[in-house]
Order: structure tokens, then C-alpha cells, then sequence
């Protein structure tokens, strides 16, 4: 197996310097150039090209091989005419399949939401059967930075899933509502791509969640595939409910989540004693329902829920508490009625809208009169500002977003963080 030069990559973010850094080993000599839709590209060892230069390089031929990093899309017209002109279009994850996977079983998760607390989940309970086992993708670490392991599970975004060429041992899909419309152009795509990891040969052992099953996106073929690993005993289950209780898994939807990742454990013959131990060790990812308690404070960074959805299972994860919630940022067009009729009764104390889809939520939830209190503000050190001139307003605070960080923040880890650094400064 080989490389066929020259390549290009495709984006400059954290895959495409792993994909660099492959290129290295096993293709030494191969000429690497890089392109970005904007900016500057910080790659080691390779040209920099513009993006108005690709339709003719691809009409001559100039490149064998596009590496595309996730963020770019497949639907670009840069890379719909590549496939055109015969040119190889691969990814990390794909290169690692076909070069680096050897005998390795795989544990394949996907999802809007969940998917990364799913696969964490799983790599405690691997760890805690003492097995040897690595976590990869869309996680954190690119799959091409990944030692060897015996057993390896991999979390996997829609992008990653749309040109994926892998056949996972097991497969768990944890939900489906609409996202990423921008990369994906409808939702009818985004749920196909996202459904493409079920597609790939040999099939493989699936676990999907309630909501899943219930999706109209997939065939009844495909929620066929849910039966290939055996349901909970009534038993088991409760004792896991119990676990979960007195375990850092936040929320009903984590209970679903852990549900999930039992039973691809029983299918891979995890002992039970093992998986409640790896629901007892488990810590939470940062900026997923990540609690910090400063003096009778509660602050909860869920940074990371993009969708209305993720704010829902957010609010009713601690909806007894009665919390007060931050909402808003980046505006793709996202439909927020369901979150609006939702938050009209939601059990919280006060909303915090933030630009700009808060803004657009407030509008649309002034007509519903809401029984707690509502403020638009620009920023979270203006919110913070409030707070700590008036402390008992609130109990718990989260940061629930519902929406991309981009219009406000590089991204959603430094919004999190952000919010965290505010909540130390303010009440530390």
C-alpha cells in the first residue's frame, strides 16, 4: 500500500498536521501542498495554495491524492470537481483504516449529542475489563496519532461519517435532529451522511437509543441492525439506573447514553461487575455538563450543545434545581420552535440571552410570557457583571448555548473556558 503523489490537504486544523506527519512516515518524498478557504495554513513541510487555483490544478492532473480535513465540506464545489476529474479524496480517519487499523476491533459512535460521552463511557468500562484499549477521533485525538491497541472506539462526527470507509465491529448511534446544515446543505443529507457509518462492509454489531429507533431517517433495514445485540436484562438494568444515579452521568439522556454503551460492553462479553465499575470511575469531558462548585454556587459549562436539543436534555437535567440559563450565539438558521415552546414552561429561574440566536429566542418567547425573568445582554462578562452585584438571583448557572460559539469565540472550547474563567473571577 501506498500514497499516490502529489497530495493536497485539504483545511489546516489539527488533522491535517496529523495527516502530515503520516505523510512523513510512510511517504517521505511525496510533494504535500495545503489550501484553506481563508487565512493562513501553519503546515510543516508543504506549499500553501489558493483555493482559485484548484479547478485548474484538477484539470491537469497536478494531484493524485485530496486528504480533506472534516470541517471541509464534501458538498464544496472544489471537491465535487476533484471527484470529477478521478482524484483519490480521502480522510484521517480513512487513512488509518486502511493503513494503521491491522487487527484492532472497533467501536464506532455517532450522534447530535451524546456521542462523546457515549464513547468515554465505553473506554471506562474497556478499561475497567482491563483490556487495552484506545479512544480516538473526533474526541480529541486524530485516530493517526493513536497507538496500537487491541481494541480501539472511536467517536465520529457527521463529517467524518460522510466518506467513511471503515467497517467497525460495533456501532452505537446515540441520537438524530438536524445540524451542521451549512456543511451538510439539508437535513435529509446531513442524516444520510451521519446513517452512512451503517453502511460499511462487513456489517457490523449496532446498539441504537430509543429516539433513534424511532427517527423516520432510518429504514426499517437499518433499525433491523438494533437487534443484533442483545437488550438489557430488567435486572441489570435497574442496577445500572442505580449507578447512574450516584455517578457524574448528568440527566436522562446520559442514562440512555449508558444504556447504549452496556450493551455493546455485553456484546463485546464485558462482565457486569466491569461495567458498573466503569460507570462509577467515569469523569465527564470538559465543557459536557461539566459542574464546578464555587462556595454554594453551581456553575455548568455545557459549551458544547450546539442544538436545541442539547439545551433541552441540559435544563431538564437539572430542572429541580430550578437553574437560571445561558442561551445564544452563532445564527445558521437553526429551527428553534420546539426549544421555544419548550422553554415556555421550562422549570428555570432566568434566561440570559446572548447574540444572536438568544436575541432571536427572546423575540420569539416574549409572545409566550415565560413565569421567570428574561435579559438580553451582549457578552457573558456583562452577564457576570450582573451576577456579581446581585449573587442571589441564582443557585446553579448553566451555560447551555444551543448554538456555535464562531460569532463570539474561536470555538466552543474556548467558550466554555471562557465562562469558567468568568465564574472563578467573579465568585472565587
Amino acid at each position: 500500500m501506498s500514497i499516490n503523489g502529489p497530495v493536497l490537504l485539504y483545511g489546516a486544523g489539527r488533522e491535517a498536521l496529523s495527516s502530515r506527519k503520516f505523510l512523513h512516515r510512510i511517504a517521505s518524498d511525496v510533494t504535500v501542498h495545503v489550501c484553506v478557504d481563508e487565512g493562513e495554513a501553519d503546515i510543516p513541510d508543504s506549499l500553501q495554495v489558493p483555493v482559485a487555483s484548484l479547478p485548474d490544478a484538477f484539470k491537469n492532473g497536478t494531484y493524485k491524492t485530496i486528504i480533506r480535513s472534516p470541517g471541509v465540506s464534501i458538498y464544496k464545489p472544489e471537491l465535487i470537481a476533484a471527484k470529477a476529474a478521478k482524484i483519490e479524496i480521502t480522510t484521517n480517519v480513512n487513512l488509518w483504516a486502511k493503513f494503521h487499523r491491522g487487527n484492532a476491533k472497533i467501536i464506532a459512535f455517532t450522534g447530535t449529542k451524546g456521542k462523546s460521552t457515549t464513547a468515554k463511557l465505553l473506554f471506562t468500562i474497556l478499561q475497567s475489563a482491563k483490556l487495552d484499549v484506545g479512544l480516538a477521533g473526533n474526541i480529541g485525538i486524530p485516530v493517526l496519532e493513536l497507538e496500537d491497541h487491541e481494541y480501539v472506539v472511536l467517536e465520529l462526527s457527521s463529517f467524518q461519517c460522510a466518506d467513511l470507509k471503515l467497517a467497525p465491529d460495533f456501532i452505537g448511534v446515540t441520537s438524530l435532529f438536524p445540524e451542521h446544515l451549512d456543511w451538510h446543505k439539508t437535513e435529509e443529507k446531513y442524516f444520510c451522511d451521519k446513517l452512512n457509518l451503517l453502511h460499511q462492509n462487513p456489517p457490523s454489531k449496532c446498539a441504537f437509543s430509543e429516539q433513534v429507533l424511532a427517527h423516520n431517517s432510518l429504514s426499517e433495514k437499518e433499525k433491523e441492525l438494533d437487534k443484533t445485540l442483545p437488550r438489557l436484562s430488567e435486572g441489570f438494568y435497574q442496577e445500572i439506573k442505580n449507578e447512574v444515579k450516584v455517578s457524574r452521568l448528568v440527566g436522562q439522556h446520559n442514562l440512555h447514553n449508558t444504556v447504549l454503551a452496556a450493551r455493546i460492553a455485553i456484546g463485546m462479553e464485558v462482565e457486569q461487575k466491569a461495567i458498573l465499575e466503569g460507570i462509577k470511575n467515569f469523569t465527564p469531558l470538559p465543557h459536557r455538563l461539566e459542574e464546578i462548585t464555587i462556595g454554594k454556587k453551581t456553575f455548568v459549562n455545557d459549551s458544547i450543545a450546539t442544538n436545541p436539543e442539547a439545551t433541552k436534555a441540559a435544563i431538564l437535567a437539572y430542572g429541580q434545581k430550578k437553574p437560571a440559563l445561558i442561551i445564544g450565539g452563532l445564527d445558521r438558521d437553526q429551527n428553534y420552535d420546539g426549544l421555544v415552546e419548550f422553554l415556555e414552561n421550562a422549570p428555570l429561574s432566568h434566561i440570559w440571552f446572548l447574540p444572536d440566536t438568544g436575541h432571536r429566542i427572546a423575540r420569539m418567547l416574549e409572545r409566550k410570557n415565560p413565569n421567570y425573568s428574561c435579559a438580553n445582554v451582549n457578552s457573558l462578562s456583562e452577564i457576570f457583571e450582573h451576577l456579581h452585584q446581585n449573587p442571589d438571583q441564582f443557585d446553579i448557572l448553566i451555560l447551555s448555548p444551543g448554538a456555535p460559539s464562531q460569532n463570539q469565540f474561536k470555538n466552543f472550547e474556548q467558550r466554555g473556558q471562557t465562562f469558567l474563567n468568568l465564574a472563578q473571577k467573579n465568585f472565587g
